[in-house]
């Protein structure tokens, strides 16, 4: 890549809205200090707000929400191999149980983990505040990346390009 591009505010949160409306599932790490991977987990992220905080169903009882409850620092990395999207999230996660914010956020998809509906009595929402993100946005798909790749490689020229940079909320 050789566009850096940092954005901040409404376009920082449009960007990372798209990124994660695009990519959704994320590995959402929590306990960092073991740093050993263990703790994270695959999670499909339900919504960006347009305050740029990003949320994820979860249920009370889970590993997940322990981990939060001890220490509320998470990272989140969301990745697109196919078009070369990606995107890390350093955030601060908090469970809120509250009906009218679960009800606001309700898909049919949720009801997979959720059988009794937005009434389960296990289920919560995690809000993850943005600190700091990164993001790596490359233009084209993985095929005609592909092509460029060699063509960059016959010429002596990267021919790849997209965006990266710091997204500031």
């Amino acid at each position: 890549m050789n566009n850096t591009e940092n954005l901040n505010n409404k376009e920082a949160i449009d960007k990372l809205k798209s990124l994660v409306n695009n990519i959704m599932i994320c590995l959402f790490c929590t306990d960092l200090k073991t740093d050993d991977g263990a703790t994270c987990r695959p999670m499909s992220a339900v919504k960006v707000c347009d305050q740029g905080n990003i949320w994820f169903f979860s249920e009370k009882d889970s590993d997940k929400n322990e981990a939060i409850v001890k220490d509320k620092d998470v990272q989140l990395f969301f990745s697109d191999p196919g078009k070369g999207s990606y995107l890390v999230v350093n955030g601060e996660a908090e469970i809120i149980l509250d009906k009218t914010i679960i009800e606001d956020l309700w898909t049919p998809a949720a009801k997979i983990w959720f059988k009794q509906g937005k009434d389960d009595p296990n289920i919560s929402v995690i809000k993850v505040k943005p600190n700091s993100a990164y993001y790596w946005d490359t233009d084209g798909n993985r095929m005609i990346n592909l092509l460029k790749m060699v063509a960059s490689v016959v010429t002596g020229t990267n021919l790849i390009t997209g965006k990266e940079g710091a997204i500031n909320i």
